[in-house]
C-alpha cells in the first residue's frame, strides 16, 4: 500500500513539473512568434510609409519623458517604433499587427498616440495598420 501512495505522489510531482515546464515552453514559443510578427510588421510599415512619400529617420526611437505629480520629477521611459519625416515635418509612426490595436477607437492605442504626441514633441502621428495596409494620420485636434 505505501508503495502504491509512493508511486501516485511521484507521478502526480511528476505531472505538475512537465505541466510547468511546457507552461514555459508554449510561452515562450508565444512571445517569439510575437515579436517575429512584431518585426516583420515594422519591415512592412516601413514600406508603407516611403510609399506614401514619408523618410523614415529613426527607427525603435527611446526617449524618457520627464513629468511630474504632485510636484515630484517622475522619469517615463518610452520607445516609438518609427520617426518619420515628410514635407519638413516630423511624425512618430505607431505600428499595429493585431485586430483591435491598429483601431483608433482603441482606448490603449489612442493613448499611446497621444502620450506620443506630446512626449516626442513631433508635428504629427501615425497609426500604421500593417494588416490593412494603411497609413493614418491622427489629429487629437491640439
Amino acid at each position: 500500500m505505501a508503495f502504491l501512495l509512493a508511486a501516485l505522489f511521484g507521478a502526480a510531482f511528476l505531472f505538475l513539473v512537465l505541466r510547468e515546464r511546457w507552461r514555459r515552453f508554449a510561452a515562450s514559443r508565444r512571445a517569439r512568434r510575437r515579436a517575429r510578427i512584431a518585426v516583420d510588421g515594422e519591415h512592412e510599415a516601413e514600406e508603407l510609409l516611403r510609399a506614401a512619400g514619408y523618410v523614415v529617420c529613426e527607427r525603435q526611437a527611446s526617449l524618457t519623458w520627464r513629468i511630474s505629480c504632485d510636484g515630484e520629477d517622475v522619469d517615463i521611459d518610452l520607445r516609438a517604433d518609427l520617426i518619420v519625416e515628410r514635407d519638413g515635418r516630423r511624425f512618430i509612426a505607431e505600428v499595429k499587427t493585431g485586430q483591435q490595436a491598429p483601431q483608433i477607437r482603441n482606448a490603449a492605442t489612442r493613448r499611446q498616440l497621444l502620450e506620443y504626441l506630446i512626449a516626442y514633441e513631433v508635428d504629427g502621428v501615425l497609426l500604421v495598420d500593417v494588416p490593412d495596409e494603411r497609413v493614418q494620420h491622427v489629429d487629437f485636434g491640439v
